[in-house]
């Protein structure tokens, strides 16, 4: 069975999850584990109140390569949304990455304008300094969450997470598709997120699972 969606009357917080494939040095990215496996896991573990699970999906590990995948299913949940539920429904975008030199989680606050990759994508594109929205203007630019990123990261501490917000999410594609992310919630009132894991060498996969569970809990709860 799927999940099912409250009576019509009552507000919904759909979250749509995407992760990344293998990549330069990472033979198993967890946050493709964690994509794969979450609507099963949160099946048996029951999801909060007013929260549903939409897409779940794996992207390529590059920047452009990335797009087209990401905006038709970042615009196909407007359009649903539009077609089926009413505007009191909220849409949340949750994007997961590893950091493979990380120890703990990040919440990231934002993403920049800049795509500066130290080693090609799994396309073969390495850009250097050059502004991933160019009508956006200079790549110092800035997109912030409408999310509360600390907020989270205390929240997600008190349960025992070793977590930290973080204000910068690289160069790379990680923050390439966040910032593309951002841009797209901002112009269609939805909101978006970023988390970086480490490698489940570092932090095991079911402590990850179980990280992923409770950020869908708090986002229930802030929603």
């Amino acid at each position: 069975m799927g999940f099912e969606y409250p009576p019509a009357a009552a507000a919904v917080t759909t979250v749509h999850v995407t992760g990344f494939k293998k990549f330069h040095g990472v033979s198993e990215n967890p946050s493709e584990t964690i994509v794969n496996n979450l609507k099963v896991y949160m099946n048996k573990k029951g999801l909060p109140k007013g929260l549903v699970i939409g897409s779940c999906d794996v992207l390529e590990t590059a920047g452009q390569g990335a797009l087209v995948p990401l905006y038709q299913t970042l615009q196909s949940s407007i359009s649903a949304k539009e077609s089926e539920f009413s505007s009191s429904n909220k849409i949340i975008w949750l994007h997961f990455g590893v950091n493979s030199g990380a120890t703990r989680f990040a919440i990231e606050r934002q993403a920049v304008n800049e795509a500066t990759f130290l080693c090609p994508d799994e396309m073969g594109w390495k850009p250097q300094k050059v502004p991933i929205v160019s009508s956006d203007g200079a790549i110092s630019g800035i997109r912030e969450s409408t999310l509360p990123a600390e907020e989270i990261t205390k929240a997600l501490a008190k349960k025992g997470y070793d977590v930290v917000t973080s204000n910068d999410a690289g160069r790379f594609v990680c923050n390439y598709v966040y910032y593309h992310s951002l841009r797209f919630s901002e112009e269609n009132s939805t909101k978006s997120l970023f988390v970086h894991v480490p490698l489940f060498f570092t932090i095991d996969e079911e402590t990850q699972m179980q990280f992923a569970a409770s950020l869908l809990e708090i986002l229930a709860s802030l929603c």
